[in-house]
């Protein structure tokens, strides 16, 4: 989720494609004055005006990051969203569901009529899973179970066994899992990633997804499905974010490995790879004027908000709507990912070798 990455060349390009884009809205200028804080109705017509800087300058000093600390706080709902019970009577469980996308999916599933249970980073992130558990009693079902915060470390198999058997003493069964969990750090080169940082990062980022997996597999059935957090960085790379970038390329190729493995037995695997996201991830990865510019690099020129992000995960996870799709990731980016094809594509004519890899 890096907020500099395309080069300077790109930018001339970047300033005539996103007119383009941004021209239609008509309620809204290229001059609108950047507000500090946004309702959760129309944020991507407001939003998609922007020209100045996307959020206040800002930092947070220690992972795991907090929402309730930053400015503005990101959207976990919108009153544009309108559940129809697409996920009720199914057991959910989030991980790393406390802020961020995860609580705007838990927020989602709740008011699908799931019940949900989600992890969070003891003594660490106590306020964002309290008020995330306010949040989902709120938005509970009728006939859905009351839902679940647990503290633990995710890196470690033992803790995520625990997770899982206390989810499924609770609920008896799991029916839609979350991999979620993420951490990062930046680094210019890749000597400054010593061992003891790749092993925290590997291991929250693809060991857990591995760990919960195999557990919460021996209580799920035919029909439930696994939606596995990735990154476009997995796709067009991420040079100050080598280490969380390598494991967001992981996540795309357990996903896809997993769901052949499990497709005999009816459960299917898929994955979600969002492009910048407002969340505590943010100012407690990047300096305060990454912060302040983040997401204007995209098409759209401006970072998304995690209500924008949770419904693919609500697609993903309910069966009517998505159930012949397996192995496969959805892309939530802003046209991110076009926008660097196209880039290339304007090589083409100097450098007709890359052309197979567009």
């Amino acid at each position: 989720m890096c907020s500099r990455f395309l080069p300077c060349s790109a930018r001339a390009f970047s300033s005539t494609f996103t007119t383009h884009l941004i021209s239609p809205c008509n309620f809204f200028t290229n001059n609108t004055k950047r507000r500090r804080s946004y309702p959760p109705v129309n944020i991507i017509a407001r939003s998609m005006a922007s020209g100045g800087q996307t959020f206040p300058p800002q930092k947070q000093e220690t992972q795991p990051g907090k929402e309730h600390a930053m400015d503005p706080t990101p959207h976990y709902s919108s009153q544009d969203y309108k559940p129809a019970n697409k996920l009720r009577g199914k057991i959910a469980l989030v991980t790393g569901g406390d802020s961020g996308i995860g609580r705007a999916v838990c927020h989602c599933f709740a008011l699908e009529g799931a019940t949900v249970a989600f992890t969070y980073v003891k003594s660490q992130e106590e306020k964002d899973a309290q008020d995330t558990l306010k949040l989902l009693m709120q938005a509970k079902a009728a006939d859905a179970k009351d839902p679940m915060a647990v503290p633990t470390d995710l890196g470690f198999d033992d803790n995520c066994k625990r997770v899982v058997d206390e989810v499924v003493n609770s609920y008896g069964r799991i029916d839609i899992l979350v991999n979620n969990a993420a951490e990062q750090y930046e680094a210019s080169s890749v000597e400054e990633i010593n061992e003891e940082r790749l092993e925290r990062v590997f291991r929250t980022n693809i060991f857990s997804y591995f760990f919960v997996t195999r557990h919460a597999l021996k209580h799920m059935k035919e029909g439930s499905s696994i939606i596995n957090t990735t990154s476009v960085n997995a796709y067009k790379g991420n040079a100050k974010l080598l280490d969380y970038t390598a494991t967001k390329g992981a996540i795309v190729a357990f996903t896809r490995g997993l769901a052949l493995q499990l497709v005999e037995r009816g459960i299917r695997v898929n994955g979600v790879a969002p492009g910048p996201v407002w969340t505590p991830l943010i100012p407690a990865s990047f300096s305060e004027e990454e912060c302040a510019n983040f997401g204007k690099q995209v098409p759209m020129k401006r970072a998304a908000q995690p209500i924008e992000v949770a419904p693919s995960y609500v697609f993903l996870a309910s069966c009517p709507e998505s159930s012949y799709i397996t192995g496969q990731v959805i892309h939530p980016n802003g046209m991110l990912s076009l926008y660097i094809a196209k880039l290339l594509k304007l090589k083409l004519l100097c450098y007709p070798w890359i052309e197979h890899m567009i």
